[in-house]
């Protein structure tokens, strides 16, 4: 009876290393149609990379009429590749859930099975131990029997602490498989959330051809005109905000925040191409009533991935476009950092951060917008990203109530010296 107790004990373990029915099968067919997406998004980024070329020579024509049109219409086309590209790393997220969880139901059999095999073991060891050698020496009949017992009892000790050992590592293995499904979950609701962005991204990009054409009349020298108005509000605004902010005061503490030092902060867009610095400036002189330009511009096409430049949480986001006449950041964010710093990233076509999420370095947290006239460009002459810097301490959000065209507009506002130079704390150019 005892060996058969052996005998069973050893079945379980044999079973415990047999797979599910059907799952490696299950588990190569879902791994072969994650390969084919992969593939598949591969030859959509080759496509990627000759859209933006496309975009690049589009964008040399300057700042003409025609020149944005075909940026804009260039930029749609790329970012109509961009949701195909996100769209198929989705299908790939969701197939590999599927998998996971396939691997997940399979390594908890192993586990339910490597436990009953240990119950199983206890129980046959404590039939042993119930009874004493010299005891059994004594009531055993057959002394071939007993001895043959204990050394199954010997052989039972081994199995059960190797079905210990088993256990151990299928618990890990499980373990492992659900951290990974966590990890998948999480880039899934990640990718939707940019999707949904670039989804935006497009209509904004549509209607600013529309609104451009309609305004404009399809005639240059109206699309000049309407970059001259552009220019005029904008230093009207800069002028006033410019005042109103140097009657602002602080007691700015310099230890509250890192002095200037270059990779503090990471680069918020993938292609670096600087167009205005920040300070007193060539450029900032004509943009600025006051003569400085309170951030550093890039130079990226419409729908271009934004990223947090540090670690950080969502303070803030607004868009002065709701408020007719007021011309200022467009769409915003403002994220606050971990180290006594804060930076506005404006001029976005969408946003697809959430105010009070906390972010890490590099996340996309929107997407580039800038094209004159459109929804939530504010003041923008042409496509980019306009990145400010803030000692946090300096920086809060407020209505602007004493303007005359942004009154009823909530923005961050901060005394001059509250602002710092992006560039000196990023990565050297």
């Amino acid at each position: 009876m005892k060996r058969l107790f052996f005998i069973s004990l050893v079945c379980l373990s044999f079973l415990a290393i047999v797979p599910a029915r059907g799952l490696a099968s299950e588990v190569a067919d879902l791994q072969k149609k994650i390969a084919d997406i992969n593939t598949e998004r591969q030859k959509l980024l080759e496509e990627q990379k000759q859209l933006q070329i496309q975009i690049d020579e589009a964008a040399k024509q300057g700042q003409s009429l025609s020149g944005t049109i075909k940026t804009l219409e260039a930029s749609k086309k790329k970012i109509d590749n961009d949701l195909k590209v996100t769209q198929s790393s989705i299908n790939a997220a969701n197939l590999t859930i599927q998998k996971l969880t396939l691997t997940i139901g399979e390594k908890e059999r192993q586990v339910d099975i490597h436990t009953e095999a240990i119950a199983e073991g206890v129980r046959r060891l404590y039939g042993y131990d119930k009874t004493s050698f010299l005891a059994s020496m004594l009531t055993e009949k057959n002394l071939n029997d007993l001895w043959q017992d204990q050394s199954n009892l010997i052989g039972l000790e081994d199995t059960l602490n190797n079905e210990i050992s088993a256990l151990k590592s299928a618990e890990l293995e499980l373990n492992k498989e659900k951290d990974q499904k966590l990890a998948k979950k999480s880039e899934l609701s990640g990718l939707q959330k940019q999707l949904s962005g670039q989804k935006q991204t497009v209509l904004e990009t549509q209607t600013a051809k529309a609104k451009l054409l309609l305004d404009t009349k399809s005639q240059e020298a109206a699309y000049q005109k309407l970059l001259a108005q552009k220019i005029a509000q904008e230093k009207q605004f800069e002028d006033m905000l410019f005042q109103f902010e140097s009657e602002l005061k602080v007691a700015l503490n310099p230890s509250s925040f890192p002095g200037a030092t270059h990779s503090i902060l990471a680069w918020p867009v993938d292609k670096v191409r600087v167009t205005q610095q920040f300070g007193k400036t060539a450029d900032s002189g004509r943009l600025y009533a006051s003569g400085t330009h309170n951030g550093a511009d890039f130079g990226v096409p419409i729908g271009s991935a934004i990223h947090a430049v540090r670690k950080g949480v969502i303070r803030a986001q607004g868009n002065t476009d709701e408020q007719k006449g007021c011309y200022s950041y467009g769409r915003w964010i403002l994220v606050e950092h971990d180290n006594g710093l804060s930076t506005i990233y404006g001029h976005l076509s969408s946003s697809i951060a959430s105010t009070g999420q906390s972010v890490n370095t590099g996340d996309i947290i929107g997407y580039s917008g800038g094209t004159p006239g459109a929804y939530g460009s504010g003041y923008s002459t042409g496509p980019h990203l306009h990145l400010g810097l803030y000692a946090t301490q300096a920086v809060k959000v407020a209505q602007y109530s004493t303007s005359i065209n942004c009154k009823n507009t909530v923005i961050p506002l901060a005394p001059p010296e509250g602002y710092l130079d992006p560039l000196a704390y990023m990565p050297a150019l």
